[in-house]
């Protein structure tokens, strides 16, 4: 290991120990400091951000437990070894507790302590560097939800995650499936590598071979370089491709030879690239129908569906609303502290259990926002909940609707309307989908749209 750059701060109040000790450590090439007391070591610290420390127990004022649980504080990452003539059992198991690394009784063996100090070191290689990785590869959002539903779903995730199965993932839009592929990702072996999410609904059909497997230069109009697809990028790593149902069928039979043969060829390539990806997929569509309809490959199908799970719509876990919604406005308030004093009611947290919540957790999300914004006195209650949401919910203005409108035409236009709202939030405005689901031609949707100055919620 380089240890040129190594800083030490040697910590003691005898100075004859100090120089001894940074004579022999300077020698062996690092670079070292000393301090006579704790606040004096805290200050060179603060200065200089050593590496390791050697820190001496009984000191004139700020003694060394004092001085390390100080260090510990500012920088979690410091290696520490605590020395002392004076040492005890009841010394080295405290410092231990706090965070150090090592304890050595004075004086100190030569061949131990510059042992403990290559060690000390490494350690503090290992976490600084297990640090960037955490910021490289942040911990997804919890999932939040304790129903039986949920916990169906986070056990399934423990099992499968280990291994390098594939996986479908099934379930209405907004039900949180990007969020269980990561969930899997975070806890497989394959961790520390790559997490690339691609959706299929969104690339042109002319573009997604080019996105998923890369091509040459010169391989079509406008290819001035080499590019590299999506498999490459998740190599060793872990490919999501969310909206799957929605790949053309050119592409499905690409994807189904590089699942294959676990290797590509680059459009307008000739060379194998061979791949080590693990393939997570995700769909709203009910991909047994696709396959009748002839718009969806059978045999792809198996291949990505080795190990199903099924994200349970809001609805269908209700207990689960409460904890998310207070999970929602915990995440808005650490955001924006001007949340900080808004609060749930026990009644309103009742009252988002009635809403029907098409759009399943986006949907209650972006709803606890505006009711964090909306709120009398930042007070979440029944009625605030009803007065916000509730021309919001299309379920629930039917039945005043029959009681308000006396007009059969003005009742069949405002019918419509929020049918036409209700199935548009339900399939995430999907033009296509939406229409297909009500047996309507997608210009006649457009129509629609159009004429009753339909937009889609922020």
């Amino acid at each position: 290991m380089e240890t040129d750059a190594m800083r030490l701060l040697i910590v003691d109040d005898e100075k004859s120990i100090r120089n001894t000790l940074k004579d022999i450590l300077s020698f062996e090439g690092y670079e070292v400091f000393t301090a006579e007391s704790g606040a004096e070591a805290l200050d060179l610290h603060k200065q200089h951000r050593v590496d390791g420390i050697l820190l001496d127990i009984k000191m004139k004022g700020m003694d060394g437990i004092e001085t390390l649980k100080a260090l510990k504080e500012t920088d979690p990452e410091v290696s520490v070894i605590m020395i002392s003539g004076h040492g005890s059992i009841d010394h080295a198991v405290e410092a231990t507790k706090i965070g150090a690394f090592d304890f050595i009784q004075k004086p100190p063996d030569l061949n131990r302590l510059l042992i403990s100090v290559r060690n000390a070191l490494v350690e503090r290689q290992l976490k600084v560097e297990m640090t960037h990785l955490k910021r490289r590869f942040p911990k997804p959002s919890e999932m939040v939800g304790s129903s039986k539903a949920m916990t169906h779903v986070k056990d399934l995730i423990s099992r499968v995650s280990p291994t390098d199965s594939r996986v479908l993932i099934t379930g209405e839009n907004g039900t949180g499936k990007e969020l269980v592929a990561q969930w899997i990702h975070a806890k497989s072996k394959r961790v520390l590598r790559p997490f690339v999410a691609v959706n299929c609904a969104a690339i042109p059909a002319e573009l997604i071979e080019s996105e998923l497997f890369g091509h040459e230069e010169g391989a079509f109009t406008g290819a001035v370089h080499q590019r590299i697809g999506k498999f490459e990028q998740a190599n060793n790593g872990t490919l999501f491709l969310d909206e799957i149902g929605d790949m053309p069928l050119s592409a499905q039979v690409k994807l189904l030879r590089v699942l294959q043969e676990s290797c590509l060829q680059r459009v307008g390539g000739n060379e194998s690239v061979p791949i080590n990806v693990r393939i997570l997929s995700a769909t709203n569509k009910d991909l047994s129908k696709a396959i009748a309809q002839g718009e969806f490959r059978e045999d792809l199908y198996h291949r990505l569906n080795v190990i199903p799970i099924v994200v349970p719509p809001l609805r269908d876990r209700r207990e689960d609303i409460p904890i998310i919604a207070e999970a929602v406005l915990a995440s808005v308030q650490q955001r924006d502290v001007s949340f900080s004093h808004v609060h749930f009611t026990g009644d309103g947290l009742t009252q988002l259990k009635q809403y029907g919540w098409s759009g399943n957790v986006r949907e209650l999300y972006n709803a606890i926002e505006r009711l964090s914004i909306l709120a009398p006195d930042g007070v979440i209650d029944r009625s605030t909940v009803q007065q916000v949401l509730d021309q919001d919910q299309p379920e629930m203005g039917l039945p005043n609707m029959v009681e308000q409108i006396d007009g059969f035409q003005a009742f069949k236009e405002s019918s419509e309307r929020l049918f036409l709202v209700h199935q548009l939030k339900k399939y995430g405005w999907n033009i296509s989908e939406t229409a297909d689901a009500i047996g309507i031609q997608r210009s006649h949707l457009y129509n629609k749209i159009n004429k009753y100055k339909l937009e889609r919620d922020a």
